[in-house]
């Protein structure tokens, strides 16, 4: 499915500086232009061969600017030659031609330069061009956030199959970078035939859907705020950015364009409450002789207060330690805010977000298994995680442990480690969590989601701590999860239009 040349792009350095702070004069120190770190940062990892390139003539201070940024971004940097005859492309320029598919960005225009890359078989993209060119055979566009797009939009036409889906990704930069550099998101097509390019916020959303075959996206990163006293139920109580919003509309309005995955089933895993009753329902996949599989015995606060606390512990039969957690499970600052309680009178002054979600700790040998369901694919890992509770009050001083789950997490000492070793060597029982893997990807209707397993220590018991969409799975080697993920994403945009054509 992918193209069988390797596909080349060499940048002008008029589409990267910064005509305010000089634009290559010399004049003053050289700087890149709004906008062109990020196009940098995501040709790094595009699959492409990339190279940027100025005239001869230029200040050495920018040549020498220039080349930091290219080597930087581990790109190519290459000189035209000074205009003498009809030599206008350089030697390495010209090698390219012949065993690649060639594209040229600027924002300049040189009718002359344009008409030697084009006699090489070269495309032109020109950005931002005030005069525009006479050229029929230049792509002219209007702003630098759009080359990606028109890049991928070529690339798709020109060069590969028609099999080839182009896929739009929506996400917060930190996470995009992570999937990324891992080569998640090739411009070059993948080996199942995807391209991938970001949705821009800053242009019109509807022509850019209209190019793109499916949407990616991370929704969570995209809220602005949810409100805590209402049933988090999509879109109710729910507020997105005005982009992620747009997203929506469209949605809305052409039900049938491939998303990955639909808004209503990531909703309920925005709320603690709703994870803990698909997990609940997992139970029922018990088998005589294999561990227990459940959810965390749990109960729903809307306060702190003593008495009625200590009756609504007895009448779930929860003992202490108990872990607290918001309700609402991510897309909020506060929601990995979390707190671990020994005694009832340390949920005073708790600092813990309400409603709140009261959970009973597990000691579990300070092991966690992580789980990646990406398609038809179950992969895990293992990571060192909390120690056993009397190890965490011993060092608590009478008072409640607070943590960020995302950043402070209490992770045990190798000492910690090793007497839970010896404690106990019970091991998991992949088997069991496969199964429930399977399970639960059909009851969500996900396509890319995790979840967090310990096995507790005495029972044995196999408990589902929590349930993500989209996760990074960094753990998985990237020779197994790229594959994965992509055939997972190209499998949910057959299914989807099977199902529409049934």
């Amino acid at each position: 499915m992918a193209v069988e040349r390797p596909v080349r792009l060499v940048l002008d350095a008029s589409l990267l500086l910064d005509p305010v702070e000089g634009g290559g004069t010399g004049e003053v120190a050289p700087a890149l232009r709004p906008g062109a770190e990020a196009l940098l940062r995501r040709l790094r990892y595009s699959n492409l061969g990339v190279a940027i390139c100025g005239p001869k003539e230029m200040p050495m201070n920018v040549s020498d600017f220039l080349e930091k940024t290219a080597n930087v971004h581990s790109f190519g940097y290459t000189l035209l030659p000074a205009p003498s005859g009809h030599v206008l492309l350089d030697e390495s320029m010209l090698e390219w031609s012949r065993s690649s598919s060639c594209f040229y960005a600027t924002s300049r225009v040189d009718e002359d330069l344009f008409s030697a890359l084009q006699s090489h078989k070269w495309r032109v993209i020109a950005v931002d061009n005030e005069r525009g060119t006479e050229d029929s055979g230049v792509v002219n566009i209007s702003k630098l956030e759009e080359l990606l797009l028109t890049l991928a939009t070529l690339i798709k036409k020109e060069i590969a199959s028609s099999s080839v889906l182009m896929v739009g990704y929506a996400m917060k930069q930190s996470r995009e970078q992570d999937f990324a550099k891992r080569g998640s998101f090739p411009l070059y097509p993948s080996k199942n035939g995807l391209i991938f390019v970001p949705l821009s916020f800053e242009l019109p959303l509807a022509s850019q859907l209209n190019e793109v075959d499916m949407i990616l996206h991370k929704m969570t990163d995209e809220i602005v705020s949810i409100d805590p006293n209402c049933s988090i139920s999509f879109p109710k109580g729910i507020s997105f950015s005005a982009g992620m919003s747009e997203i929506i509309r469209f949605m809305e309005e052409y039900p049938d364009f491939c998303i990955i995955d639909p808004f209503k089933n990531i909703s309920p895993l925005l709320d603690r409450l709703q994870i803990q009753e698909i997990l609940v329902r997992l139970q029922e996949l018990g088998t005589e002789g294999r561990p227990k599989l459940r959810a965390p015995h749990s109960l729903k606060v809307k306060n702190f207060h003593g008495s009625e606390l200590q009756k609504q512990l007895a009448e779930t039969n929860l003992s202490f330690p108990l872990i607290v957690k918001p309700q609402v499970a991510c897309g909020v600052a506060d929601a990995h805010n979390m707190a671990l309680v020994f005694q009832v009178e340390e949920f005073s002054n708790l600092s813990v977000p309400l409603p709140a979600i009261l959970q009973e700790y597990i000691d579990h040998g300070s092991k966690i298994f992580k789980f990646y369901v990406i398609g038809d694919k179950v992969f895990h890992a293992v990571k060192n995680s909390m120690p056993n509770a009397s190890l965490l009050k011993s060092s608590s001083g009478d008072e409640p442990l607070t943590f960020n789950s995302l950043k402070t997490l209490p992770v045990a000492t190798k000492e910690q480690l090793l007497q839970n070793r010896v404690q106990d060597n019970r091991s998991l029982d992949i088997d069991v969590v496969e199964k429930a893997a399977k399970c639960l990807k059909e009851s969500l209707g996900l396509t890319i989601f995790g979840f967090d397993v310990v096995v507790q220590e005495g029972t044995g018991d196999h408990v589902i701590v929590d349930l993500n969409y989209l996760p990074s799975f960094k753990e998985v080697p990237d020779s197994e999860a790229m594959p994965a993920f992509w055939d997972a994403i190209r499998q949910s945009y057959e299914s989807k239009k099977g199902k529409g054509q049934t």
